[in-house]
């Protein structure tokens, strides 16, 4: 695994304010499908009665999804402004449940781990490896999860000297506010079509997971720290401390996430 551990106070990108401006074009159809791409990733209709961790939460849509697919759902963020938005979208359309907590945390903070759970879905889609200590990350995520559990993550792919330049755009990106313009007229062309024919390959819809071309993009150039991992890594380091892997979506050479779909072993009784 590649790994910088950056200084993560005046070098880190404003994720949460990214995601208050797609929350302002956050519709029906982005919150159907998130909830849609959240039923085929974990391959169940419902999750009524399932303790659901969403960590790394950024602008809620997916514990909202969560919720509505009957769960009992724990969000934090590092990021105050992500925690806002997701507080936001709580009370928007949950206001009368006292099923969906949410909360400022680290994923790097051992002991607030320790303090929550058991959860049967530990969810952490594009976090992990925005920490600055993406090992420690992986290895905390796994400590409120149950036997029988299921941990998803996605990690940024590493494509070894092409994710160093990654490294520097985005570096720049975050450090010089007069700069992000230049450096999104340069690479949008190259981005925006890359997503496009990435999700009409895979038969997806523009939105996606329910997510922006746009607001992906900007989250891409700006999303610093950054580290990256190969997916035989992070097979062997799940599979060395116990985890099984149900599914895996690698990017090849490309950039993005490689998606995971670990489960925690038990002796007996059923999963999701």
């Amino acid at each position: 695994m590649r790994s910088e551990s950056a200084a993560l106070s005046h070098e880190r990108f404003a994720f949460g304010r990214n995601w208050a401006a797609y929350l302002r074009h956050l519709n029906p159809d982005r919150i159907d499908a998130a909830r849609q791409s959240l039923q085929q990733l974990l391959d169940v209709e419902r999750l009524d009665g399932k303790h659901f961790l969403d960590a790394g939460c950024g602008s809620g849509v997916f514990s909202l999804a969560a919720a509505a697919l009957g769960a009992k759902v724990h969000s934090f963020d590092y990021d105050t402004d992500s925690v806002r938005c997701t507080a936001q979208l709580r009370e928007t359309y949950a206001a009368a449940s006292a099923d969906w907590r949410v909360e400022q945390g680290s994923v790097l903070d051992e002991s607030y781990l320790r303090s929550m759970g058991p959860f049967d879905v530990i969810y952490s889609w594009g976090v992990l490896h925005h920490t600055g200590h993406l090992a420690k990350a992986m290895e905390n995520i796994m400590l409120p999860l149950r036997p029988g559990g299921i941990l998803c993550v996605a990690l940024y792919n590493d494509q070894g000297w092409i994710s160093g330049y990654w490294r520097a755009v985005k570096k720049l990106y975050t450090r010089f506010r007069f700069a992000r313009p230049l450096l999104a007229a340069f690479h949008a062309p190259y981005l925006l079509a890359a997503r496009f024919l990435a999700r009409r390959l895979r038969g997806e819809q523009l939105s996606g997971r329910g997510m922006s071309l746009y607001h992906d993009m900007i989250d891409w150039l700006g999303g610093y720290p950054f580290e990256t991992s190969r997916p035989d890594d992070v097979l062997s380091f799940y599979e060395k401390r116990g985890l099984q892997c149900r599914r895996v979506q690698a990017c090849g050479r490309r950039h993005g996430c490689n998606e995971f779909v670990f489960i925690k072993p038990i002796s007996t009784g059923s999963t999701i």
